[in-house]
């Protein structure tokens, strides 16, 4: 087979915060985008990002945490509760993990 058959475009993939914590505190789960293909340059900024160094993760995630439409849920001027953010994190986590 060759390679030029599997590369596609990246789609965007919904990702469901359900969380017993989340869903009591915002009455629903909450969801978000992420594109199911990421560049080789996301994955060396996470193997960069410093564990202890929280705002480098959360900068990256800006590029990751999407709505429906491709664009950043988090802007200059908007940001995700500390407790939606860091389960987003995690789902961003096991998203890129498969």
């Amino acid at each position: 087979m060759k390679l030029s058959e599997i590369a596609t475009k990246p789609k965007l993939n919904k990702i469901v915060l359900d969380k017993e914590e989340i869903v009591a505190k915002y009455g629903e789960a909450l969801e978000f985008f992420i594109y199911d293909r990421q560049p080789l340059e996301v994955f060396g900024r996470l193997a960069n990002a410093e564990k202890e160094n929280f705002t480098d993760i959360a900068n990256l995630m800006k590029d990751l945490i999407l709505d429906e439409e491709g664009n950043p849920v988090m802007t200059e001027d908007k940001q995700l509760p500390f407790e939606v953010l860091v389960e987003a994190m995690t789902k961003v986590s096991e998203h890129l993990g498969k």
